[in-house]
């Protein structure tokens, strides 16, 4: 397949050099001196899966190599309007667009724009960073799961579960991604914010007991939130996600967390306003998210380059 990594950054880069490395042809749009790096020395990945070091096809206009079989659109989602804008037109028939943005409006945004047929929705399961233009350290997991919006199982799904298979990405082919993606905001929502919040780890923030309640709460939250907006996630899904972490994920800075570290624009309103948003517009109280999504709001604009 034909590949075009939209917004290159840790995560669209490092899927993209797996998948690369498994044969398929992977173009790059990235900015600044991340695309410099990426076309004068590639990409330089240091990895418990293995490190590697790939010469990339790197651009700042998708439209100079398109068309594409496969879009992953992995711009951050107050870019979403400008990156759909520049791969307009850029997706060969038949192919798909597949967001691993956070949040659970993406899919319906790029749907209005490119059509229900040509969007799936996704997960990146992935801790890693990006250290300096061009170099990426992957920590733990990396995974994709993704799926048709309708939860069927398609031919061009069956095409692109195999080539993240012989490229070790694979997670899983979803029949039910509405419900995925509301399972992975329940951890973004909470350790996210939190992290960001504290100025610690994943496993910083699960040895504090008060921070650790916090999470479990907030998580709490996201679920009842979840269940209003129609889909129903499992009682036992927070314990199992607390215990996850707690085994798994604990060196992880969340990407908010380094966005804020840097100086960057907040992800607030997909990581924790559409919670407050869901609870507002089916009755449901949720305390804790207004709380949480007021301060977030408050760390973006200090954040925020002047």
């Amino acid at each position: 397949m034909k590949i075009l990594v939209m917004g290159a950054g840790a995560v669209g880069a490092y899927f993209g050099a797996r998948l690369q490395q498994a044969g398929e042809d992977v173009v790059y749009c990235a900015r600044g001196e991340n695309l410099r790096a990426m076309r004068e020395h590639g990409i330089d990945i240091t990895s418990p899966r293995g490190d590697l070091k790939l010469k990339v096809t790197a651009t700042d206009d998708p439209r100079q190599f398109a068309p594409y079989d496969l879009i992953l659109f992995c711009v951050k989602v107050y870019d979403t309007e400008a990156a759909a804008a520049a791969i307009k037109g850029c997706l060969a028939q038949g192919g798909a667009i597949i967001t691993l943005q956070n949040g659970v409006e993406n899919e319906a945004r790029l749907a209005e724009l490119f059509g229900a047929g040509a969007v799936m929705g996704g997960n990146a399961r992935i801790g890693v960073e990006l250290t300096a233009p061009g170099k990426i350290v992957h920590r733990t997991t990396g995974t994709i799961e993704f799926g048709e919006l309708d939860g069927r199982v398609t031919p061009r799904a069956d095409v692109i579960a195999e080539a993240m298979r012989r490229a070790g990405i694979f997670g899983d082919l979803s029949t039910n991604i509405r419900a995925a993606r509301w399972d992975k905001l329940m951890w973004n929502a909470a350790f996210n914010t939190v992290t960001t919040l504290t100025n610690r780890t994943v496993g910083e923030v699960l040895d504090d007991p008060e921070c650790y309640a916090l999470i479990r709460n907030l998580m709490e939250e996201v679920r009842a939130a979840a269940a209003a907006d129609g889909v129903e996630l499992s009682g036992e899904r927070v314990a199992q996600i607390m215990a996850h972490s707690n085994k798994n994920l604990r060196p992880v800075r969340t990407s908010t967390l380094q966005d804020a570290q840097r100086g960057k624009p907040l992800e607030v309103d997909a990581l924790i306003g559409v919670v407050v948003r869901v609870a507002r517009h089916h009755g449901i109280k949720a305390p804790i998210s207004e709380t949480i999504y007021a301060l977030m709001r408050v760390a973006d604009r200090n954040s925020a380059p002047r």
